[in-house]
């Protein structure tokens, strides 16, 4: 859906109570993008590039930067989410809406598609995983003691390993920023490549503890559901994810009816990032495809 009159900025609107901040950037379609975590800003998931195309509208997720905070700790869930994504697309007036999910805006974005399929007009799920449980985390953990073997001139990287659980564990906001911006190289396939270029978007990063901090998170796994999407979807995720890899998005790929596949081969979790023109152009060129909305 194309809107006219739609100011870029910043926004908010308030559902079921509680403030709802999002930016507005770009022209032409209309795509809602939702950032990771739970709790990054959503400044890290900017990309001008991609604004050339689309009309992205970036959520700051409830409890996180400007949008409010949910009455209870255990309010905070896929669903919820999920809710405050498809209230904003009310909002905007759309009818159908193309949804972009990040990280743990992935999961978000499969719990949309899953609970509104017929307001869906494109499904991107972008470095994600159909799944989050002890399997999932054992893979990552291990996939990131690996991390120093592939950087062995980078003095940073031998300690990104205890950094990482380090940050997990964070108990404020401010030691989980800190904790991330000193992470932020795992997330790439080569950081100290564009460091010129990265170094002030680690600068700016900024992160909220996630509100389940210190409880088990609720069960995700999605893959017996995922066969009922008929909306077109891409999935896209970079060579060198070593959270949400190729192993993920393949599954994710082989679940969900004609999906279509892309691989960055020079990206890791942040491939807007690392190769903004290669995932504009694979976004893009996916939205081009869409009936007209």
């Amino acid at each position: 859906m194309r809107l006219s009159g739609l100011q870029h900025g910043k926004h908010a609107i308030t559902i079921d109570g509680v403030r709802q901040a999002f930016h507005v950037f770009g022209t032409g379609p209309l795509c809602l993008a939702h950032p990771g975590g739970p709790g990054f800003g959503w400044e890290y998931l900017r990309t001008p590039a991609l604004e050339q195309h689309l009309t992205m509208v970036y959520l700051e997720p409830i409890g996180t930067g400007d949008s409010g905070r949910l009455p209870a700790r255990r309010d905070y869930r896929l669903d919820v989410w999920a809710r405050f994504l498809h209230g904003v697309a009310e909002h905007l007036g759309a009818s159908k809406v193309l949804v972009l999910g990040h990280s743990h805006g992935g999961f978000v974005a499969q719990r949309y598609a899953l609970e509104h399929p017929d307001t869906l007009a494109g499904l991107i799920l972008y470095a994600t995983a159909p799944v989050l449980d002890a399997d999932f985390w054992a893979a990552a953990m291990s996939n990131l003691e690996l991390f120093p073997q592939r950087h062995p001139d980078q003095p940073e990287a031998a300690g990104m390993f205890g950094a990482y659980q380090a940050t997990l564990a964070a108990p404020d906001d401010d030691a989980i920023t800190h904790g991330l911006r000193r992470i932020m190289p795992v997330y790439f396939a080569d950081y100290w490549a564009h460091e010129d270029r990265l170094a002030p978007v680690r600068a700016a990063l900024r992160a909220w503890v996630d509100p389940l901090h210190g409880e088990e998170p609720a069960p995700f796994d999605v893959r017996k559901q995922l066969s009922s999407i008929t909306t077109p979807a891409l999935v896209l995720t970079g060579e060198h994810d070593f959270l949400c890899g190729p192993r993920w998005a393949a599954e994710l790929h082989d679940a969900i009816p004609g999906s279509q596949l892309t691989i960055l081969e020079r990206s890791g979790h942040m491939a807007h990032l690392e190769e903004p023109e290669a995932f504009s152009r694979a976004v893009a060129g996916f939205s081009a495809k869409l009936p007209a909305r």
